[in-house]
């Protein structure tokens, strides 16, 4: 895990998901904000003034941008049902 070199200050009332929301855009980035801050990993709602690192975490890609090969393509009704 790679950290930013940034932080966040926590408010009173916040948690591991609503800082991944503000922060990352996205909860589902909580675990990697908890990973990178093994000393909170108890604490479910900050009480306000906790500075937490954040870790650099890669967004995958657009679907829409990759190409797909033959072996990707997954038919829409199976073929026993054809």
């Amino acid at each position: 895990m790679t950290l930013s070199g940034e932080t966040h200050v926590c408010s009173a009332g916040e948690t591991f998901d609503s800082i991944a929301l503000v922060e990352y855009e996205d909860e589902k980035y909580a675990a990697d904000l908890l990973n990178a801050n093994p000393a909170y990993c108890r604490t479910l709602i900050f009480t306000g003034g906790e500075v937490l690192l954040l870790p650099v975490v890669e967004a995958p890609e657009d679907e829409e941008d990759e190409d797909l090969d033959e072996d990707d393509y997954v038919p829409a009704v199976a073929p026993w049902k054809e």
